[in-house]
C-alpha cells in the first residue's frame, strides 16, 4: 500500500492534479445526470453541443483570469476588469451603432482598434496608481471599478445600446475551422501569455516581484515597471473579454456587462493553484480554473436551481474546491484519519494482555 502510495505522489502533487480531478468528476456527474452531455454533432460545418459551449462560454472567463494571474502573481489584485469590460464594450458598440455601415470590416476593426486603446491606457492608470504612487491595488483598482461602470452608463446613457454587425457578432458566435472564434481568441492569448512568461524571462521575473519586491529591486529588476506592464496586460484581457460579451447579444449594457467577472476570475486564479500572496504562478492551473466555474454554471442552471440559491451552491462548491487542493487540509485530514483509524499504543498492550 505504502509503496502504490509513493508511486502516485508525484502524480497527486502535482498543481493540476487536483483541478483536472474536480472537473473530471463534474463531467462525469454531468454525464450520468444527463447522458447525453458529452455528445458533439457537426452541423453546417460547425461543432455544436455542450462541451463545445462551455468552451465559448468560458472564453471571456479565461482571457480576464489570464491577466488576473499575471496581476496576482504580482503580489496585487485588480477589481476593475469587470467594470473595463462593460467600457469596452459600450465604446465599440456606440461607435458600431452610429457608423453608417454596421457590417463593414473597417468600421469594426477602427472601433476595435479605438477601444483597445481606451482599454490601455486605463490599464495604465491603474498601474501607474499601484507601481508609481504606491496606493494598495485593491484601493486603486476599487476605484476604476466604481467609476468605470459609471462611465460605462454614461457611455450607454443608461440604455442598452444594440447593433447588426456580422462582423462584430464573429467575435463572441463565429467560427474557425469548426471551432468557434472565442475559443481560438482565447487559446492563442493563453498561448501567448504562455510564449512571453515561459519561454523567456518574464515569468521569473514577474514572480520575484511577487515573491519580494524590495529584493528585486535590489538585484536590479526594475519592480515598478513589471508592476505598471501587468496591469495594462490585465486591461487588454479585459478588453478582449468585453467585445465577447457585447457580440454575444449583439448589444451593450453598461450595468450588466462583466458584472462580478472580477470575482470569477479571481476564484479562477486561485482554483488554478496561484496564491493571492503572490510568486509562483500557473496559466495551466488557471484556465482549469475558469473550466470549472463555468462547468458549475452550466450544471446549476441543467439542474434548474433557482438563481437565488445558485451563487450559494457556487459558493459552497468552489470552497469545497480549494479545500480538496489545499496541501496543509489534506495533510491535517490524513493525519486525523490515521489517527482514528490505528488505536494507541497502550489500547493494543492491553488487548495484547490475556483475560
Amino acid at each position: 500500500m505504502s509503496a502504490r502510495t509513493d508511486r502516485l505522489r508525484p502524480l497527486t502533487g502535482h498543481r493540476l492534479f487536483w483541478p483536472a480531478l474536480v472537473l473530471v468528476a463534474m463531467i462525469a456527474a454531468n454525464t450520468v445526470y444527463r447522458p447525453g452531455f458529452l455528445s458533439v454533432e457537426v452541423k453546417e460545418g460547425h461543432l455544436y453541443g455542450t462541451p463545445v459551449d462551455i468552451l465559448r462560454l468560458s472564453a471571456p472567463l479565461i482571457l480576464v483570469a489570464l491577466g488576473m494571474t499575471l496581476v496576482i502573481a504580482t503580489g496585487g489584485i485588480d477589481l476593475s476588469v469587470g467594470s473595463l469590460c462593460a467600457i469596452s464594450g459600450a465604446i465599440a458598440c456606440l461607435y458600431i451603432s452610429e457608423a453608417p455601415d454596421q457590417n463593414s470590416l473597417s468600421t469594426v476593426c477602427t472601433a476595435l482598434a479605438l477601444t483597445f486603446g481606451v482599454a490601455l491606457v486605463l490599464g495604465a492608470w491603474n498601474g501607474v496608481l499601484v507601481a508609481v504612487i504606491g496606493i494598495q491595488p485593491i484601493i486603486a483598482t476599487l476605484i476604476l471599478m466604481v467609476a468605470g461602470r459609471g462611465l460605462a452608463q454614461l457611455i450607454t446613457e443608461g440604455q442598452i445600446i444594440t447593433i447588426n454587425s456580422g462582423p462584430y457578432r464573429a467575435i463572441g458566435l463565429g467560427h474557425v475551422l469548426t471551432l468557434p472564434l472565442a475559443v481560438v481568441i482565447a487559446l492563442a492569448a493563453a498561448l501567448l501569455v504562455a510564449a512571453f512568461t515561459r519561454r523567456t524571462a518574464l515569468g521569473l521575473i514577474v514572480e520575484s516581484v511577487g515573491g519580494n519586491a524590495e529584493a528585486s529591486r535590489l538585484a536590479g529588476i526594475r519592480s515598478g515597471r513589471i508592476v505598471f506592464l501587468v496591469y495594462v496586460a490585465s486591461a487588454a484581457c479585459a478588453a478582449l473579454a468585453g467585445f465577447m460579451m457585447t457580440a454575444n447579444v449583439s448589444s451593450a449594457d453598461g450595468n450588466a456587462a462583466g458584472l462580478w467577472i472580477e470575482l470569477d476570475a479571481i476564484l479562477a486564479v486561485v482554483i488554478g493553484g496561484t496564491s493571492l500572496a503572490g510568486g509562483r504562478f500557473s496559466l495551466g492551473g488557471t484556465v482549469l480554473g475558469a473550466l470549472i466555474i463555468q462547468t458549475l454554471t452550466t450544471t446549476v442552471y441543467a439542474m434548474n436551481i433557482s438563481p437565488q440559491t445558485s451563487l450559494l451552491f457556487k459558493a459552497v462548491v468552489v470552497i469545497a474546491v480549494c479545500l480538496i487542493q489545499s496541501p496543509a487540509f489534506r495533510a491535517r485530514f490524513s493525519r486525523r484519519r490515521g489517527s482514528t483509524a490505528r488505536p494507541a499504543p497502550k489500547q493494543r498492550e492491553k488487548e495484547q494482555v490475556p483475560a
